[in-house]
C-alpha cells in the first residue's frame, strides 16, 4: 500500500522526480547490462553486480520459505558492508520493512525500537562489534534472531540457534515471485539520531530516497566512471542514499568499510582512486586533523558531499586546498528529505557559507515563532517536496509537531535567504542558551570560536547556574593538542569584533570531540559533562 496520497504520487510522477523503478529494479538492470562490475569494495566482501543481485536473492528466497510474510519488519544490525546492502536489498525483495538500526546503538535504544516497531526479529552478524550477536539479542529481548554472515561469497544463515538452508536462484526466485516492495511502499524504518529520549522511526519509501541521486549528479557534475565512498553509517538518510541507492542509479562502484576511522578513509581514497566522497562535517574534519593526511595520494577526488551540521568555512576550504576537490553541502534531514544544496559551479564563497539554493521540485517557507511566513527570513525552515516522508511510524503526537496543519514539513532549523536564493541556517529552534533572560545561539558561538586558527572541532552547550539560569560552555579539540585557553580565545573573538554575548563563559578542552551514532558530534554527552 502507498505511503502517499494518490493526489501527491500524480503530482511527483507528472514532474517525473518519481518513477516505477524499484532498487531491485536497478541493480537487476545492472547485473544484466555489467555483471563482472563492482558494486562493492567493503572490508566483508568485493561484490560484482551479479554477485549481490544473486546473493540478495537467495537470501529473500530464504525468508520466503521460513515464512516471512509481505509486510512484516526486521530490525538490522550490520556495521558497514557489503552485506548491510545484501541484507537491505533481499528484505525489499521478499516484501519486508527494514527498520535499520544503527550500528552504535546501545541496548536500550535497539529494546525500545524493536517494541516500537513490532519487528518480528533481529538480524546481526554472529559477532557484533565484537560481542555476540546472540547475546545482544537476549539482551534486548528480541522475538526472534536472525544470525547472517557473508564468508567470501557465500551466505551463511540460522535462526535461534539453527542453520537454516539458503536456496539456490532458481528456487529462491519461484519462492519470491511477486511479493517485492514498489517504488511508494514502506521499506525502511530509520531511527532519528542527536536527539535528546528516545528516537523516533522516520518512514522512507524507494522514491523518496531516489530522489537524492539526479540532485547529486546535477550538483557534482557526475561523469561515467565515478567512484563512491560512503563513510556514512548506512540505516540513515545520508548513508542509505549515497551507499544503497545512488550507486544502484548509476552504477558505481562504492567503496565501504565496517566503521568509519579517518586514516583508513584515506588510504580507501588512494587505492580506489575516489572520485566522490560522503561524509558528515565531523568526520571529514577529522580526515583533515589525522597525522597521515599528507601521506596518501587524494588527487582523485573530486566532490566531498558534506553537512548534517555546521559546515565551518575555513576547514572547508582548507579541504579543498589540500585535495583540489570541491566541499559541496547537502542540506536536509531524515525527515525532510533533500532541502537545499550547493554545485560545482557555484563561487567558493557561497559554496562553503551557504547552505546553497533550494533544490528543484522542493518548496522552501521560513516561518515566524507564530507562525507567519517571511518572504526571505530569518524563521523556521519548513519544506515541501518529494523527499518528504509520511510521517513517523506509530507516532501521532510526533507527526503533529513536524507537520504544520497545511502539510508544510517543519525542521528544527532557523535559517533565511539572501538575495541571490542562498539558504543559509542561522541556528536551531532548541539549540539555545538561554543566558539571563537572553537566547544565544550555539551556532553563532561555534562559528565564532571555529574561526580561532588553532580549533579543529567546536561544539556549544549551555551549562547550568544557579543565578543566569544557563552559560555558554565551548567544547575544543586543537590541532596540535595543546590546550587552549580561555584568555586566549577571548583575545581572538575580541580582535575579530565578535560581540561578548557570544563568548564562551568556559572552554573544555578534548582531544576529540565525542560522535554520535549518526556520526555526528554527540552534544547530550557534551551536556552530561557539565
Amino acid at each position: 500500500m502507498s505511503e502517499f496520497p494518490q493526489a501527491t504520487r500524480d503530482r511527483y510522477y507528472a514532474d517525473g522526480v518519481w518513477d516505477i523503478d524499484t532498487i531491485a529494479d536497478l541493480v537487476a538492470r545492472n547485473a544484466a547490462a555489467a555483471p563482472e562490475a563492482v558494486a562493492f569494495h567493503a572490508g566483508d566482501a568485493t561484490l560484482t553486480w551479479r554477485e549481490y543481485d544473486d546473493l540478495a536473492t537467495r537470501l529473500a528466497g530464504a525468508y520466503a520459505l521460513a515464512g516471512w510474510q509481505p509486510g512484516d519488519l526486521l530490525a538490522v544490525l550490520l556495521t558497514g558492508g557489503a552485506l548491510t546492502h545484501v541484507a537491505y536489498l533481499a528484505a525489499q525483495k521478499a516484501g519486508l520493512v527494514t527498520v535499520g538500526l544503527s550500528p552504535r546503538a546501545g541496548d536500550a535504544e535497539i529494546t525500545h525500537l524493536l517494541r516500537h516497531t513490532g519487528a518480528g526479529a533481529l538480524v546481526t552478524r554472529s559477532t557484533h562489534r565484537g560481542r555476540p550477536g546472540e547475546q545482544i539479542a537476549r539482551a534486548v529481548g528480541a522475538p526472534r534472531h536472525l544470525v547472517l554472515d557473508l564468508v567470501g561469497s557465500e551466505l551463511l544463515l540460522a535462526g535461534d540457534g539453527v542453520a537454516l538452508p539458503v536456496p539456490g536462484l532458481t528456487e529462491a526466485a519461484v519462492a519470491i515471485e511477486g511479493r517485492g516492495l514498489g517504488p511508494d511502499e514502506l521499506f525502511f524504518l530509520n531511527s532519528t539520531s542527536g536527539t535528546t529520549g528516545l528516537p523516533k522511526c522516520v518512514r522512507q519509501t524507494m522514491n523518496v530516497r531516489k530522489v537524492f541521486g539526479p540532485l547529486a549528479a546535477d550538483a557534482g557534475a557526475f561523469g561515467p566512471d565515478e567512484v563512491v565512498l560512503s563513510a556514512l553509517p548506512a540505516p540513515y538518510a545520508f548513508g542509505l542514499w549515497s551507499a544503497h541507492v545512488v550507486p544502484a542509479q548509476y552504477r558505481y562502484p562504492t567503496v565501504l568499510a565496517a566503521e568509519f576511522d579517518p586514516a583508513e578513509t584515506l588510504r580507501l581514497v588512494e587505492r580506489h582512486r575516489v572520485t566522490v566522497l560522503a561524509a558528515v562535517t565531523s568526520q571529514f574534519i577529522m580526515m583533515l586533523n589525522s597525522p597521515e593526511f599528507a601521506e596518501y595520494d587524494l588527487s582523485s577526488l573530486r566532490v566531498l558531499f558534506t553537512g548534517g551540521e555546521r559546515v565551518p568555512y575555513r576547514r572547508a576550504m582548507e579541504f579543498e586546498e589540500r585535495t583540489g576537490c570541491a566541499v559541496l553541502q547537502f542540506y536536509g534531514s531524515n525527515e525532510a528529505g533533500p532541502i537545499s544544496l550547493t554545485r560545482v559551479d557555484d563561487g567558493q564563497q557561497k559554496r562553503l557559507s551557504t547552505a546553497g539554493r533550494p533544490v528543484p521540485g522542493t518548496r522552501v517557507r521560513l516561518f515566524t515563532p507564530e507562525g507567519v511566513p517571511v518572504e526571505s527570513g530569518p524563521g523556521q525552515i519548513a519544506t515541501n517536496g518529494p523527499g518528504c516522508t509520511a510521517g513517523y511510524f506509530r507516532d501521532e503526537a510526533a507527526n503533529r509537531i513536524l507537520f504544520r496543519p497545511d502539510g508544510w514539513l517543519l525542521t528544527g532549523d532557523l535559517g533565511q535567504l539572501d538575495e541571490d536564493g542562498f539558504l543559509s541556517v542561522t541556528g536551531r529552534t532548541a539549540d539555545f542558551i538561554i543566558r539571563g533572560g537572553h537566547n544565544v545561539s550555539a551556532l553563532v558561538v561555534e562559528e565564532a570560536v571555529g574561526g580561532h586558527p588553532r580549533v579543529t572541532q567546536v561544539a556549544v552547550v549551555g551549562m547550568p547556574d544557579e543565578v543566569l539560569g544557563e552559560r555558554v560552555c565551548a567544547f575544543v579539540a586543537t590541532r596540535d593538542g595543546v590546550e587552549l585557553t580561555l584568555d586566549d580565545l577571548r583575545k581572538h573573538l575580541a580582535d575579530g569584533g565578535v560581540s561578548k554575548v557570544n563568548w564562551p563563559e568556559r572552554l573544555v578542552h578534548l582531544p576529540v570531540l565525542p560522535m554520535g551514532a549518526g556520526g555526528k558530534v554527540d552534544k547530550p554527552a557534551l551536556r552530561r559533562l557539565v
